[in-house]
């Protein structure tokens, strides 16, 4: 004989079921919910009973009102459930936890409940607590756009820096160039990749510049070289090179990155200097230690841009704001901090020199400034003394959204060389002094 159960009581099981359910009539009056609703609602059930949906759960945005209404709409029209997009609809917190609002966003699911006829009887609603989600989806989402944010403005620097850089891997090959090397070389990033840029230098230098850097990448030990490369119109020009591996917290290297500048014409003025006159020899090469050491110094650094190969800054805005010095940029003023303010409030002593005038003019216009030689008066310690100090540098603008949005400082200063063929120039105006009293004697 089969023992019958006992009676089922089903709205118990109800109450019990594992999911976030509210029970509806079609016209949306709560007929009931289960205990995991009634938790996550922060009602208490005898409070929603026999009201609407939107009388117990007002919305505070209407728009998503809206959406719900418009959801029981399609199930009430075609009889099939409609899962919503993701809505916020905010829960009143009891006056016992401190009343106000709670921010919460849901993903709901509508189910018809037909009758044997094929009537709707009742809307069952699903719903899911996806705020903390929905939180992680947003900061995930912030992350990837500073990330992106990040990319990009490292991306604009790199491309833009008055240099030539490129990057290599740790067997030496070089994998990347930046637009300044290959505009000026005129050739493509393809063809420069591996050993295939080395076919641009020079044929009498070629070799020892490869060897130089085979050395280098074998011994792990700074890379520093002067050759001449193939413009892209064919005349070659003589650069400086200097490249530093980066290496991992293990200590071993990972990439290499380098950077190189046109001297052309400073290592030309150096070969005149050494070649003028035999009795000015010491003074010449003097001269070339000094600019060597300044050039070393400009094309120095770690990384592409805390110690970039010169002297760098960018300053935003229209009022020239400190966004960014590199260490040789801050060496000029070891006693003031730049980063924060303004060129005006931190350099006061450029204010009559005409320097806001230029960075105001490039901001302006887009149109880049290049100084060769510029003689500034600076106090570049706490002395309160303005010395001479001479520079080459370039103020160019960039640009966010389409918009001007700050200057690019890249400077290197010359002072030493400035002085040392004024010296020289002294000296030969003085022997050709000495050389007509000589002759009208």
């Amino acid at each position: 004989m089969t023992a019958f159960a006992a009676p089922v009581d089903y709205q118990q099981l109800f109450h019990s079921l594992p999911e976030n359910l509210l029970l509806m009539a079609p016209d949306a009056t709560i007929i009931d919910n289960t205990d995991n609703h009634v938790a996550a609602s922060l009602k208490p059930r005898a409070e929603v009973l026999g009201k609407t949906l939107f009388e117990a759960f007002p919305s505070v945005d209407q728009n998503e009102g809206d959406v719900i209404f418009q959801s029981h709409e399609h199930v009430r029209r075609f009889h099939e459930p409609h899962t919503m997009p993701l809505i916020r609809y905010d829960l009143a917190v009891p006056a016992e936890r401190g009343g106000g609002f709670e921010e919460m966003y849901w993903q709901a699911t509508h189910y018809p409940i037909l009758d044997g006829a094929g009537n709707l009887q009742f809307i069952l609603q699903r719903t899911q607590n996806v705020t903390e989600q929905h939180r992680a989806a947003l900061r995930a989402a912030q992350v990837q756009a500073d990330l992106d944010e990040s990319q990009d403005r490292t991306r604009f620097i790199l491309e833009n820096l008055p240099v030539f850089i490129w990057t290599a891997t740790p067997a030496g090959d070089r994998d990347y160039f930046n637009s300044r090397w290959l505009n000026f070389t005129g050739k493509e990033q393809a063809t420069q990749t591996g050993r295939q840029w080395a076919t641009s230098v020079h044929e009498e230098d070629r070799a020892r510049v490869l060897a130089a850097w085979e050395q280098s990448v074998s011994s792990g030990e700074p890379y520093q070289v002067e050759y001449r490369l193939r413009r892209h119109d064919g005349q070659y020009r003589w650069i400086l090179v200097r490249a530093v591996p980066r290496r991992n917290a293990d200590g071993d290297i990972n990439m290499w990155v380098g950077a190189g500048s046109d001297i052309h014409e400073q290592r030309q003025m150096v070969q005149e200097l050494l070649s003028a006159n035999e009795q000015q020899n010491s003074l010449s090469e003097q001269a070339y230690q000094m600019y060597q050491r300044a050039e070393s110094q400009r094309e120095t650094y770690q990384t592409l841009f805390i110690q970039a190969p010169a002297m760098t800054a960018i300053a935003r805005g229209p009022e020239h704001r400190f966004e960014f010095v590199n260490p040789a940029y801050q060496q000029l003023f070891p006693h003031r901090e730049l980063v924060g303010h303004t060129v005006a409030e931190v350099l006061p002593e450029i204010k009559d020199q005409g320097i806001i005038d230029l960075l105001d003019n490039v901001y302006r216009t887009g149109e880049t400034f290049h100084g060769n030689e510029m003689k500034m008066q600076l106090e570049r310690d706490a002395s309160g003394t303005l010395k001479d100090s001479y520079f080459n540098f370039v103020y160019q603008q960039f640009r966010e959204s389409g918009q001007p949005a700050g200057v690019m400082v890249f400077a290197f200063e010359v002072t030493g060389l400035v002085r040392a063929r004024q010296a020289l120039e002294k000296v030969r105006d003085a022997s050709a002094q000495a050389l007509d009293d000589a002759a009208t004697a």
